[in-house]
């Protein structure tokens, strides 16, 4: 794919070279919604938003990581939503209990499908523990190690993505993980053995 030919189709007003756009980073613009929501609905109401705003602002586009720039429309729809939530904090009706609730759909970004039944409990329970870690830090550090350390994104995309200087990205990151690395301690022996053994090793 010829990403920036694409672009430039798009800009002229070709709409299917967009609709190519979105859909190779439509997944990834979904996922570091959800992550960033911890909302499915929300996160595909954000992802809608950020693709709109951005067919609607290519003209304003100069170049560069086409990826981090459609990445910096999805983080600011996420933004919004956190601030609207902040505003008008709501509580469900009914809190959801991972472990009573099997229909509960359950994130998998880390699962292996080969896994033993033992294996995915653990995954399950990883997956919980570090959902809860990122929803616990503030929003511009949950999004710098979201995009970097599951996006994979690199930093100067994520300095475009974030509009924040290099150095303050690889600040962010660092005590981002510092953060994530604390919190999942005091889960103790809810993690798998090995995360333990790294969170021990890195503690000492």
């Amino acid at each position: 794919m010829d990403e920036q030919a694409l672009v430039v189709a798009a800009r002229e007003g070709d709409l299917n070279a967009f609709n190519r756009l979105v859909v190779t980073y439509q997944d990834m613009a979904f996922n570091l919604a959800c992550r960033m929501l911890n909302d499915d609905d929300a996160a595909a109401d954000a992802t809608q938003t950020a693709f709109l705003s951005a067919y609607r602002n290519l003209g304003n586009y100069r170049g560069g990581s086409f990826r981090a720039w459609v990445m910096r429309m999805v983080t600011n729809a996420c933004y919004d939503e956190l601030r609207r939530r902040h505003r008008r904090p709501t509580t469900p009706l009914e809190p959801v209990n991972p472990e009573d609730d099997e229909e509960v759909e359950s994130p998998t970004w880390l699962a292996d499908p080969s896994a033993s039944p033992e294996q995915t409990l653990e995954q399950r329970e990883l997956e919980h523990a570090i959902e809860h870690c990122l929803q616990a830090m503030p929003d511009d550090f949950r999004a710098v190690i979201i995009l970097i350390d599951l996006e994979g994104l690199d930093y100067s995309e994520v300095a475009v993505t974030v509009r924040t200087p290099l150095g303050t990205v690889k600040s962010r990151l660092a005590r981002a993980r510092l953060r994530l690395r604390d919190c999942l301690a005091r889960f103790g022996e809810l993690l798998p053995s090995q995360f333990r053994l790294l969170i021990k090793d890195q503690q000492s």
